[in-house]
């Protein structure tokens, strides 16, 4: 972690609302943590950063970014380990990634000593709120988004910065069903596809909502010219086991570069599997399905971790995967992750940062 250059102002919550966490009953973002970071920037200067008690904030309806839509956002964890210390994992990637967002939504750039020294702040003071649990971990959500109050269209000069933290389970109880989306898309080259943008989310909702009423959890996105090949999976990057070997699309603008994914690609090359980052045409994988050559597709992301999917459909017909055991790849490469995180592992690639 860096060294802390800056000094926080803090203002420590009276009584600590911890005792309403139960880590066997964890709802995904529904109960926040005793504190919040906040931090504005004003005509290019960053101001002292503050850190509160969590709660609401108070807004002028003419903000910029509830007109124009400036908002960016990170999603990382912080863990528990084996020995009881509170870990991170890959902060300085979310942090890199962050600012490669705001640079493309025209926002200012984060300095890192307010991005990965506020995190440490934060995590500090909460630190009990770090649930233990094989599946459990503490979800920190940076954010940011314009603050000018003025509707007229250009970049705002001014913006706000905030880290808020969440008790985190198991994402999806079950494995998810999801459908090959071919007339929606979710990002086009040139467009702001691999930013971590509020706006990607948002245009995502109503063909999922959609897909939902029609049985499925979530969407296999395509590419927006053809529909002919795979990119992401709802929140998730995507991976396709096929004939032993494992397969990922190939990054590009339409893609966001999942610090997940790229942790998974060197833990299963580290176990000796074949790894291609290729484009992945829709037709090679269904007929894979079919032959039996594809035996695993599963999600990757901060939030679902590895998520493998139980069933695709695809023109209106369910193609169903094989059962996932401990031996399938899509365990072994979650079990070496996690292991990693919990320090059960040895942590060869400097990826965990002890709090």
């Amino acid at each position: 972690m860096v060294a802390e250059a800056i000094d926080f102002k803090i203002n420590k919550v009276a009584e600590s609302r911890v005792n309403q966490l139960d880590p066997e009953n964890i709802v995904f973002g529904t109960l926040f943590t005793d504190h919040m970071l906040v931090a504005d920037c004003v005509n290019g200067e960053w101001q002292t950063p503050e850190i509160l008690p969590y709660g609401d904030i108070a807004y002028n309806p003419a903000l910029a970014s509830l007109h124009y839509g400036q908002s960016i956002f990170e999603g990382m964890k912080a863990f528990r380990n084996v020995d009881d210390e509170v870990v991170m994992f890959r902060p300085e990637e979310n942090f890199k990634r962050f600012n490669i967002s705001a640079e493309r939504m025209c926002m200012a750039q984060v300095p890192e000593e307010i991005f990965m020294g506020g995190l440490q702040k934060l995590l500090e003071l909460d630190n009990a709120w770090v649930p233990d649990g094989e599946n459990n971990s503490l979800y920190l959500r940076p954010f940011m988004f314009a603050s000018d109050v003025y509707l007229g269209v250009r970049p705002s000069f001014n913006y706000r910065f905030m880290i808020i933290m969440s008790p985190a389970g198991q994402y999806y109880a079950n494995p998810p069903k999801v459908k090959i989306e071919t007339q929606f898309i979710r990002a086009a080259e040139g467009g702001v596809g691999y930013a971590k943008c509020a706006g990607n989310y948002a245009a995502s909702l109503y063909p999922a909502k959609l897909a939902q009423e029609q049985g499925y959890t979530q969407l296999l996105w395509t590419d927006a010219k053809t529909h002919t090949k795979f990119e992401e999976s709802g929140t998730m990057n995507v991976f396709f086991v096929k004939d032993g070997k494992l397969i990922t699309p190939k990054t590009s603008t339409t893609i966001l570069k999942g610090i997940t994914r790229d942790s998974l690609i060197t833990i299963a090359r580290d176990k000796g599997y074949e790894v291609t980052e290729q484009d992945v045409f829709v037709k090679d994988i269904i007929e894979g399905i079919k032959n039996g050559s594809v035996t695993e597709v599963f999600g990757a992301g901060t939030a679902v971790v590895v998520s493998p999917f139980s069933a695709i459909g695809y023109e209106g017909e369910d193609y169903v995967l094989p059962e996932i055991t401990s031996e399938s790849v899509s365990s072994v490469l979650k079990k070496g992750l996690n292991d990693v995180r919990k320090g059960i592992s040895a942590d060869t690639h400097g990826w965990v940062y002890k709090v």
